[in-house]
């Protein structure tokens, strides 16, 4: 091999070390500074109402990449599922059963963060950490407009409107997500009296599915229950919630300290300049009506 050869040789083997050393960074559940390195901030998300559309849209989305370039990084999105979406970011495989978690093996980390309208629930925050509450939601029951059911009427006392809600759903056939926030388990359903059939599909088709006669009622959160309401406007009905007011917010692993601080620092920016209200307004106008509260700068 002559001397041009041998230089060719060393530059290539050089370039591909390089290539190694960067995927093996990106991909070793990063913080902030591996993630300034790289110059990418991977975003895991699960198309889900109006937070991540599917379309290349969202509040989450749109959130994620200001993120992004308020780090000067380049903006990565990862599609992953409910089932792996932990996995994804944390690179460890759970298994959940009310508030515990029991670590049952390793997985590949594909993301940075996770940010889909991600619910905050006692057992997620075992192995993961969340950013301070950006948006607010509730677990209703949701039926068709022409079930026996009433809605109940609100008594201002959180824990009286579950109990009423549930005295309604003995005998009634209820869908649910395992593993989720609508997951039955979580709010007694079963106890309640009713029958549960687990929903296998995309979430953002349990109230066409209860439409279509699939199931008497089915669990909801807010946000998809609101689009749900606007989307098919009296062939739906909220019948009542079956748990308190919960937070939704982005995750990030706990081996991710500094990326949740500057996510939280940048967070607070953007709801205090008004960029963040004005993405609610954009992608969930309805929500003020239910939650001022939670959107008045403290």
């Amino acid at each position: 091999m002559n001397k041009k050869n041998v230089i060719t040789t060393i530059k290539l083997l050089c370039a591909f070390a390089m290539v190694l050393a960067f995927f093996a960074g990106v991909a070793s559940g990063a913080d902030l500074s591996e993630i300034k390195k790289n110059g990418v901030l991977r975003h895991l998300g699960v198309a889900y109402a109006n937070f991540v559309t599917g379309s290349g849209d969202g509040i989450d989305v749109e959130m994620a990449k200001l993120f992004a370039q308020h780090l000067g990084v380049k903006y990565v999105y990862v599609k992953t599922s409910w089932k792996d979406v932990i996995g994804d970011l944390t690179g460890k495989k759970v298994a959940a059963s009310g508030e515990d978690i029991k670590i049952i093996g390793d997985v590949p980390v594909k993301g940075d963060m996770i940010a889909n309208g991600f619910t905050v629930l006692p057992w997620r925050q075992k192995i993961v950490d969340y950013s301070i509450p950006m948006f607010p939601t509730q677990v209703w029951v949701l039926a068709r407009a022409d079930s026996p059911m009433k809605p109940i009427n609100p008594s201002g006392d959180t824990d009286i409107d579950i109990f009423s809600v549930k005295a309604l759903l003995k005998d009634c056939t209820i869908f649910g997500v395992a593993k989720t926030c609508l997951d039955p388990e979580l709010y007694g359903i079963k106890d309640a009296g009713a029958k549960i059939k687990l929903f296998e599909g995309n979430l953002n088709d349990l109230a066409p599915a209860v439409i279509n006669g699939d199931a008497d009622a089915t669990l909801l959160d807010v946000p998809d229950a609101l689009i749900a309401l606007e989307k098919w406007g009296g062939k739906v009905k909220v019948i009542g919630p079956v748990s308190h007011v919960q937070c939704m917010g982005f995750a990030f692993a706990k081996t991710s300290p500094r990326l949740l601080e500057a996510f939280n620092n940048f967070f607070k920016v953007c709801k205090d300049n008004g960029t963040y209200v004005r993405l609610v307004r954009k992608y969930y106008p309805a929500v003020f009506r239910y939650y001022p509260e939670f959107f008045e700068k403290k």
